[in-house]
C-alpha cells in the first residue's frame, strides 16, 4: 500500500529536529492536558509518537485515496448550480476520508475538539496532501484560517466556530476583489452596522476566492465610511448558515481544478466583527497571509516531490538507444538538481515552521499569563526569524515547484506533453504557487529589508559556527564565500543610495540570500544524516554557487544609468494597432 509519509524518510528526519522538544513543551504547557484528555501525550516521547502516527495515517489516506482520485477530480472539477458549489465526486470522497480520520482542526486546543498539534507536523500533513493532489490540498488546508480566528476572535466565537472546523467543516478567506488583487488597501466590499439586528451587513463582490462556498469565511471589508486605505478595513466572520452570499461563477483555471475558485456576491449578508475595527488589513490579514504563505510553501514542496517522483520513475523505465534514459548525463543532471532543490527547499520550509511554532506558542501563553523576561526575549527572537524566513520559504519553494514540474515534463519528452501523464497536471497545478498568497515579487518586497539590514547575513554567520562534518567542510567554505558576495552586493547597492536601483536589484539579492540560507541548512542536514542528504548537499551547493555568482556579476557590473534601458517605453504600434 502506498504511504506518502513512510515512503519519504526525509519527513521523519525533519519531524525529529531538536527544536521540537521545546515546541512540544510550549504547545502542551508541560503536558498538563494528560489528566483531562485520554488522548493527550504524557511526555515528549509520547507527543512525538502521536505526531508520527497521525502523519502515517495521513500518508496512507493520501497514497490510497486522494492520489487515486486526483486525475478524476482534475477532469471533473467542481460545479456551480443555483449559487452553490458542488465538489467533484472524488473530492467528496477525499473530504470524507480526512474527516473520518479526525484530521481537521489539528492545531486547535483539545477543549474545542482539536488535536493541539504544533504547526510543524500539520505542515507536513499539508505537504503530503499536496503531493497527492494540490487542488484538494487547497480545500483541506484552508482549515488553518481557524488559527487567525483563534488568535483574534473572542471566547464566544471560539466556542461557536472552532468545534465546527474540528468536526470537518471548511473555511475560506475572502480578500481579493475585481479591483483589488495584491493591493488589498483598495478593498471596497462594504460593511454596515445593522442597529436593529445588532449585527454587521456585507455588500459587494469578492473574486478569486479559493473554496469560496465554504462553511465559514474570514472576510476583509470596509467598515469605515469615507476611507480608501487600509485603515478603514476590518475583518468579519461570515457563516454560510446565515445565507446572503451566492457563488456567481467558478473560475475556469489552468490548474488545481479540484479547488473551486469563486466569484462571490454579498447581498446584505449577516456577519460579525473579528477582533477590533480598523485592524483588518493592518494586523489580522497580515497574520492570516503569513500562515497561508507557509501553507503554499508546503504545497510547493509537495508538488516538487510529486514532480521528482514522476520524473524519476519515467527515467528508470524509458529506454532509448539501448539503455534507460536515467543513464544519460543530461537526464541525471536534471533529476539530481530536482532532488537537491526539493531537499533544500523542504529544509527551509521546516526550519521556518519551527520558528513559527515557537513564537506562536509563546504568543498563546501570553494570553494566559505574563511571559517571563526570558520568554519575551525568546518570543521576539523567533517572531523575527519567522518573519524573515516565511517569504523565503514561500517564494523559493514555489519557484522550485515550477522548475521541477518543468523538468519533469522535459524528462518525459513528447509524452510529457500528452494529457494521459500525471506530469502535465503537476505542471498546471504548480503554476499558481508563485502567484497566489503574494507573488514572488511580493515575497521579495517582504524580505528585502532583512537583506539590507543585515539580518540574513547575521543568521548565515551564526550558521557558519555550527559544526559540520569533515565531508561537508569544503562545501561550508564555499558557502562562506557565497555569503561574502551577498554582503558585497548588498553594501554596493546601499552605498549607491538609489531607491530605484535597490528595487531593481532586490529580486537578485533576495535569491542570493535564499541560496545561501538553503545551502547552510542542507549542509546541516547532511552532517546529521549523510545517507539522506549528502548527495543533495553537493548538488545544491554547486547549483546555488552558480546562481550567486550570476547575480554577483550582474550587480557589481550594473550601473544606475542603465535603468533607462529597462523602463517601460511606448514603442511603435503594431500593424494591427495602426489599422
Amino acid at each position: 500500500m502506498a504511504n506518502f509519509y513512510t515512503e519519504h524518510p526525509e519527513l521523519r528526519f525533519h519531524l525529529n529536529n531538536p527544536l521540537m522538544e521545546r515546541i512540544c513543551e510550549l504547545k502542551e504547557r508541560n503536558y498538563k492536558d494528560k489528566d483531562e484528555y485520554d488522548y493527550a501525550p504524557q511526555d515528549y516521547a509520547d507527543a512525538m509518537d502521536s505526531y508520527d502516527k497521525v502523519l502515517e495515517i495521513t500518508g496512507e489516506i493520501t497514497g490510497e485515496v486522494i492520489a487515486a482520485n486526483a486525475e478524476g477530480v482534475d477532469e471533473e472539477g467542481p460545479h456551480c448550480a443555483n449559487g452553490r458549489v458542488e465538489y467533484a465526486s472524488g473530492t467528496k470522497q477525499n473530504l470524507d476520508a480526512m474527516v473520518k480520520a479526525g484530521l481537521n482542526g489539528m492545531t486547535m486546543p483539545r477543549r474545542y475538539g482539536g488535536l493541539n498539534f504544533p504547526i510543524t507536523p500539520y505542515t507536513m500533513c499539508a505537504e503530503i496532501v499536496a503531493q497527492a493532489d494540490a487542488g484538494f490540498g487547497n480545500i483541506w488546508s484552508l482549515q488553518d484560517c481557524i488559527e487567525t480566528l483563534y488568535e483574534f476572535g473572542n471566547e464566544d466565537q471560539h466556542s461557536r466556530f472552532i468545534p465546527r472546523i474540528c468536526a470537518g467543516e471548511t473555511m475560506s478567506m475572502d480578500l481579493t476583489e475585481p479591483d483589488a488583487g495584491s493591493d488589498l488597501q483598495s478593498v471596497m466590499l462594504k460593511a454596515t452596522y445593522d442597529e436593529a439586528n445588532q449585527c454587521w451587513r456585507l455588500n459587494g463582490v469578492k473574486r478569486f476566492i479559493t473554496n469560496g462556498d465554504a462553511d465559514l469565511h474570514l472576510v476583509l471589508a470596509r467598515s469605515e465610511e469615507g476611507t480608501h486605505d487600509g485603515r478603514g478595513l476590518s475583518m468579519f466572520i461570515y457563516d454560510k448558515r446565515d445565507g446572503g452570499v451566492d457563488v456567481r461563477r467558478i473560475e475556469n483555471k489552468l490548474g488545481i481544478h479540484g479547488s473551486p475558485t469563486c466569484e462571490l456576491v454579498y447581498k446584505n449578508a449577516k456577519a460579525e466583527l473579528c477582533g477590533d475595527r480598523k485592524l483588518g488589513l493592518i494586523k489580522y490579514v497580515m497574520a492570516l497571509m503569513n500562515g497561508a504563505r507557509l501553507g503554499i510553501a508546503a504545497q510547493s514542496v509537495g508538488l516538487s516531490q510529486a514532480a521528482y517522483n514522476e520524473g524519476l520513475a519515467y527515467a528508470k523505465d524509458r529506454k532509448q538507444f539501448g539503455k534507460a534514459i536515467i543513464e544519460f548525463p543530461a537526464v541525471y543532471d536534471m533529476l539530481a538538481t530536482m532532488k537537491a532543490k526539493l531537499d533544500a527547499g523542504r529544509s527551509l520550509l521546516y526550519q521556518t515552521s519551527r520558528y513559527v511554532d515557537i513564537y506562536k506558542a509563546l504568543d498563546d501563553i501570553a494570553r494566559e499569563r505574563k511571559l517571563t523576561p526570558e520568554e519575551r526575549q525568546e518570543q521576539k527572537k523567533y517572531a523575527k526569524m519567522a518573519d524573515a524566513f516565511t517569504p523565503l520559504a514561500k517564494g523559493m519553494n514555489s519557484e522550485y515547484a515550477n522548475q521541477n514540474a518543468y523538468d519533469c515534463i522535459q524528462i518525459h519528452g513528447g509524452s510529457g506533453f500528452m494529457m494521459e501523464y500525471a506530469c502535465q497536471r503537476i505542471y498546471r497545478d504548480a503554476r499558481i504557487t508563485s502567484i497566489y498568497e503574494g507573488t514572488t515579487q511580493l515575497q521579495t518586497v517582504a524580505a528585502i529589508r532583512y537583506v539590507t539590514n543585515g539580518t540574513y547575513a547575521s543568521i548565515l554567520r551564526e550558521y557558519e559556527q555550527i559544526p559540520c562534518s569533515e565531508a561537508m567542510q569544503p562545501l561550508m567554505d564555499r558557502v562562506k564565500e557565497m555569503t561574502n558576495k551577498l554582503e558585497a552586493c548588498t553594501n554596493a547597492v546601499k552605498e549607491a543610495q538609489n531607491q530605484e536601483l535597490l528595487d531593481f536589484t532586490a529580486r537578485r539579492l533576495y535569491e542570493m540570500a535564499a541560496d545561501c540560507v538553503m545551502s547552510q541548512l542542507i549542509i546541516q542536514d547532511a552532517t546529521k544524516a549523510p545517507e539522506l542528504f549528502a548527495q543533495s548537499a553537493q548538488v545544491y551547493v554547486n547549483y546555488a554557487e552558480a546562481e550567486v555568482e550570476k547575480h554577483f556579476n550582474f550587480i557589481r557590473k550594473f550601473k544606475a544609468e542603465e535603468l533607462e534601458s529597462y523602463r517601460k517605453k511606448i514603442g511603435r504600434a503594431s500593424c494591427r494597432e495602426r489599422v
